[in-house]
């Protein structure tokens, strides 16, 4: 009977992993479909991200995040035509929501804490790639203006850091916090199985 249980609870994560991968994906999609390069450009404002706030409630969404994560970072990949060049993004990407999301398991009783995690992986690791990303494609703009920062490694770095960050901490605490606000009310937490 122990093992039937046992069997019951793994299936119960699986399945919840797979639908938040699936929900982190298809929001992603969206979010590039209608905001375009906001949701994997040099500034990040993916309201994917707010579904970071998950990992409050169950560890299957650090799994389920990540995987996700990986997911729309192939599709977008395909999409916005970046090649090979869009792997990083796969890999480092996915790696800084995995770290996101396992800070934001680890600290749950303490969600603004915790939400920091999403923030400070996003920030710290997405530009120290991105320059090379689209400086492969040929460009490196900053946003809403002509002013170039290509071939100025650090200074694209530093502008990533702070577009990021403010991006991300947007999407988590005036998105995520109000869902996971939500998400508690109707006692999603219950029928999560934690």
């Amino acid at each position: 009977m122990k093992r039937k249980a046992s069997s019951g609870a793994r299936s119960r994560y699986v399945a919840q992993a797979g639908l938040i991968a699936a929900l982190y994906a298809a929001a992603t999609l969206i979010t590039i479909m209608f905001l375009q390069t906001l949701a994997w450009g040099p500034v990040q404002f993916r309201i994917s991200e707010a579904l970071c706030v998950m990992a409050l409630l169950t560890p299957a969404a650090v799994p389920g995040l990540t995987i996700g994560c990986a997911i729309a970072n192939l599709a977008a990949m395909v999409l916005t035509g970046t090649g090979a060049l869009g792997l990083l993004d796969v890999v480092f990407g996915s790696l800084a929501t995995f770290l996101g999301a396992l800070w934001c398991w680890k600290m749950r009783s303490r969600p603004a804490v915790a939400l920091l995690g999403p923030v400070m992986a996003n920030a710290v690791i997405v530009p120290a790639y991105l320059p090379i990303l689209l400086q492969g494609l040929g460009y490196y703009t900053i946003p809403f203006t002509t002013i170039s920062l290509d071939g100025l490694y650090i200074y694209m770095y530093l502008f990533g850091l702070v577009a990021t960050g403010i991006g991300e901490a947007v999407v988590v605490y005036v998105l995520g916090r109000p869902l996971a606000a939500a998400l508690k009310r109707f006692k999603i937490e219950e029928m999560l199985g934690r």
